[in-house]
Formats: structure tokens, sequence, C-alpha cells
């Protein structure tokens, strides 16, 4: 009956440590993860599109705010280098929250939101403000790096329309109305 016991003392004992070593080890990778984020501002705030760029994994890519698609850490710091030049020469980001959950050990989602002043948005350009970013990140020797980065402009939500657009408000509406005035 003693040996039944200390069996089973055993058993729960390596069940709680095989649950406590896992959670601990997402814990570290996690503020790991944290961060990076760190990281990336530190390295926007300081115009450094080398650090910015050693954040990610050497073959990574990024869809920017605009939707353009960048691939490879080299073409990375160098777009990151071209906008600091004068569009971003001002700016100053702050990351304002990091959402990261865990595909598996070696690999995360992370959601990052960010605010930035100081943008000299060119002319038909998305202003950025504030926004969220989706990155993938993986885990490498070196630690953790951004694999994929998607970058969108945040606005303030607002419930979606009840019915059709008014006359009014719609684009199509008043284009073919005036187009039907003008060949009156």
């Amino acid at each position: 009956m003693k040996q039944l016991r200390l069996g089973i003392q055993l058993m729960v004992w390596v069940l709680a440590v095989g649950f406590l070593v896992p959670a601990a080890a997402e814990q570290q990778d996690e503020a790991a993860i944290r961060q990076v984020q760190v990281l990336q501002a530190a390295a926007w705030n300081q115009r450094d599109a080398r650090a910015y760029a050693n954040l990610f994994a050497e073959d990574g890519d990024v869809v920017n705010i605009a939707g353009w698609l960048w691939r490879g850490r080299p073409e990375i710091e160098r777009k990151i280098r071209e906008g600091f030049e004068v569009v971003f020469a001002q700016s100053t980001l702050t990351i304002t929250d990091v959402d990261v959950r865990f595909l598996n050990p070696s690999t995360a989602v992370a959601h990052v939101r960010w605010m930035m002043v100081g943008v000299k948005t060119p002319p038909n350009m998305p202003e950025a403000r504030e926004g969220i970013q989706l990155q993938i990140l993986t885990k490498q020797p070196t630690g953790w790096l951004i694999a994929s980065f998607q970058n969108t402009n945040s606005i303030a939500a607002t419930p979606p329309p009840k019915g059709p657009p008014t006359p009014a408000s719609c684009y199509r509406c008043i284009a073919s109305s005036r187009s039907a005035s003008a060949s009156l």
C-alpha cells in the first residue's frame, strides 16, 4: 500500500513538473518576443535601419502599410533606410500593446499595436498614426526573429451600415447623377 501511494505521488509530481516546465519556457519565450518589440521601437526611433532589419529572419518578408511587399533582410533594410530619409525622418514609434500566441514551441503569432507621430506622408498615401502589425516569429538559435510582418493602419471602429447607401453618400450614385446632368 505504501509503495502504491509513493508511486501515485511520484506520478503526480512528474505530471506537475511536466506541465510547469513548458509553461515556464513559454513565459520566457513570450518575454523574448516582447523584447523584440522593444528593440523594434528603439531601432525605429534611432533611425537604425540595420538594427531594425536584423529583427527579421534572413528570408523574412514585410507587407508595409501601403501594401508593398519586401522580401529578405537586405531589401527590408534598404526600404526602411529609404523611409528614414524623408517620410519617417522625424517619426516616433510607440508600441502600445503586444498579444502573443504560440502555434508551437518554435513559432508564434504576435499582434503588435502601435502609434506613430511625426510622419511626412506623401500625397495619396495612408497616414500612419496608429495601427496593428501581424508578425509571425520563429525561434532561432540566436533568439526570436520575425519571419513575416504585415502592417495595417487602424481606424476607429464604426458599426456597419444597416442598409444600402443613400444617394447623398453613395459615390457611384453621385457620379452617375453628375454624368446624367452633364449629358442633358
